[in-house]
């Protein structure tokens, strides 16, 4: 055989093998990897259109105006110096190693990008030695394995990494000034908060920051991870993140950016882009994570371009932002969308009290307060104070007994609502047990009950009464207030200090606290400067009454 055929036969061998490997390759993925493969070829192929939103480059000081669609500036090669024979010796035998070398790094490239899912779902998912502990989750939200952890798994220090390099590259986070990300100590409150499976608030008073934005998506991509593992698939976006604006979008979507290579896509929606591109945006691909103003995503949702009837983490962030714009019947409306009940997390900046019906909608079982910020303000969120200015003893106590009515009256949970009463050592203690035993009440104090002389327990009108607990004011720092959504302290025996240790430190697992304090004219009238100042640094609404007592109290004394 002639050389020349030698050398076409083996070319066209060679071109056989490489189309058979493409077919092995392209038959080993998923249908959504070679989606993603197709349209990344697609882009390579022609020149990007110019940024609308959702671009795929942006811009640098380089180039401010993204002439360039993120592509290097061509640099022209110098021209190299001839070479002795001893130094080419060396020259070769280093290429060799390098060819060597860069031959499996290109391996080891499209490997990992034709198998991002398989990668993601095949990673170690052993836990990393982390000092944290996590709990068993109590309530099943929807698609969700059990995640039953006691401390963070590798990919999810994985993604927390990813974000830092991607942060620090960009100049937007300093790991010299600030920890790094993965021992951050609000991230790990989330994480054991998140373990525990009930919903979040988080009462620091400020909306997401980097860090916490940085821990929020890792953490839902390591349960998208898991869930895959498992076997379970979503036809949904996996996390909803509401946001008040689109520059807060942006920079959401900034912080999730680098999940990409982990197969981890993130859209952003806000009027600042035209709807018939972002239309066509959500077509072309599925993402795990959707970024949006509500107006925006209502819009989308009513046009069916976008199914968020599946997702299983909603984000609410910017609450007060939110309420000055009138989003909140949107966001309410955005609740509703979602079927089941998906995992909630709230960032309450609003110190009003007019925004607690909306997380109160949102918010509807269990839920876990996250704040680092010990303010009377933030660890007393959600808890309304009730403050009820009487004439008399008999005034006081009737209108206790009114409020414990109404309390079990209007409570529409199949668990009773626990109240405590915080009394004194007089003898109005005996007779508020008198009165509420004669209303069909079990009075439980400490280790002893007194029963009610009434049949059954029942009241006048048919309605069965659970136990009441009382305590006395010297035992409040042994009894767990956390487990009580409503307290009352019918005499006001009590010193400011422990009326700010009741406040912060009850109904702790529920955003539907009240705390009910009464008081006379002649005996309470000195604390009334005190807890004016206490409602408005939470943003509560004082009393006329209340107000009047402290002039009048403020004239004694003068």
């Amino acid at each position: 055989m002639v050389k020349g055929e030698d050398a076409i036969r083996r070319r066209q061998n060679k071109t056989k093998r490489k189309k058979l490997q493409k077919k092995e390759s392209s038959s080993n993925v998923t249908a959504r990897v070679a989606a993603i493969i197709a349209s990344k070829q697609r882009r390579k192929a022609g020149k990007r259109r110019q940024c609308l939103g959702m671009c795929f480059s942006l811009p640098t000081p380089d180039d401010p105006f993204n002439d360039r669609h993120g592509k290097k500036e061509f640099q022209i090669k110098e021209t190299k110096k001839p070479m002795s024979l001893k130094d080419k010796k060396a020259f070769i035998k280093d290429k060799s190693a390098v060819l060597k070398k860069g031959t499996e790094n290109e391996r080891e490239k499209s490997r990992t990008f034709l198998d991002l899912k398989e990668k993601r779902s095949s990673l170690n998912l052993e836990a990393t030695e982390l000092p944290v502990n996590g709990k068993p989750a109590v309530n099943g939200h929807q698609k969700q394995a059990c995640e039953n952890f006691d401390r963070p798994s590798k990919f999810l220090i994985l993604c927390l990494n990813a974000i830092e390099n991607a942060l620090c590259h960009n100049g937007t986070y300093n790991v010299e000034e600030k920890k790094p990300l993965f021992v951050n100590h609000w991230g790990i409150e989330f994480w054991k908060c998140y373990s525990s499976g009930r919903d979040i608030i988080e009462t620091s008073g400020s909306s997401s920051t980097a860090e916490h934005i940085a821990w929020m998506v890792s953490t839902a991509a390591d349960s998208i991870a898991r869930n895959e593992k498992e076997g379970l698939s979503f036809t949904s976006p996996f996390l909803l993140f509401l946001v008040p604006s689109q520059e807060k979008a942006a920079k959401v979507r900034s912080v999730c950016k680098p999940l990409k290579t982990l197969g981890i896509h993130t859209v952003s929606l806000h009027p600042g882009a035209p709807v018939d591109h972002q239309i066509n945006g959500l077509k072309s691909c599925e993402p795990e994570f959707l970024v949006s103003t509500p107006e925006r995503l209502l819009e989308l949702v009513s046009l069916k371009a976008v199914d968020i009837s599946g997702v299983s983490l909603l984000v609410v962030d910017g609450l007060e932002a939110l309420c000055k714009g009138g989003y909140l019947a949107d966001v309410n409306s955005i609740r509703q969308s979602i079927s089941g009940r998906p995992r909630t997390v709230v960032f309450n900046d609003c110190i009003n009290y007019a925004s607690v019906p909306a997380i109160q909608n949102l918010l509807i079982g269990s839920i876990c307060r996250l704040s680092l910020n010990d303010s009377v303000a933030s660890q007393s969120a959600c808890i309304l104070q009730s403050v009820n200015v009487c004439t008399s003893e008999e005034e006081k106590l009737l209108k206790g007994i009114q409020v414990l009515d109404n309390a079990y009256r209007n409570n529409h949970c199949s668990q009773p609502v626990k109240v405590l009463y915080v009394v004194g050592k007089d003898g109005k203690f005996q007779k508020l047990v008198s009165a509420l035993s004669l209303k069909g009440y079990s009075i439980s104090t400490g280790s002893k009950c007194i029963l009610s002389k009434v049949k059954n327990s029942l009241d006048t009108d048919g309605i069965k009464r659970p136990a009441v607990s009382m305590v006395d004011k010297d035992h409040i720092d042994a009894t767990e207030l956390g487990e009580y959504e409503v307290v009352i302290i019918p005499d006001f025996v009590l010193s400011i200090e422990n009326y700010v240790q009741i406040l912060t430190k009850m109904a702790r697992h529920t955003v539907k606290g009240v705390l009910h304090s009464f008081f006379t004219k002649e005996d309470d009238a000195p604390h009334a400067g005190k807890l004016i100042e206490i409602l408005k640094q939470c943003g509560q609404a004082v009393p006329e009454a209340l107000r009047d007592l402290s002039v009048t109290s403020t004239m004694l004394e003068s």
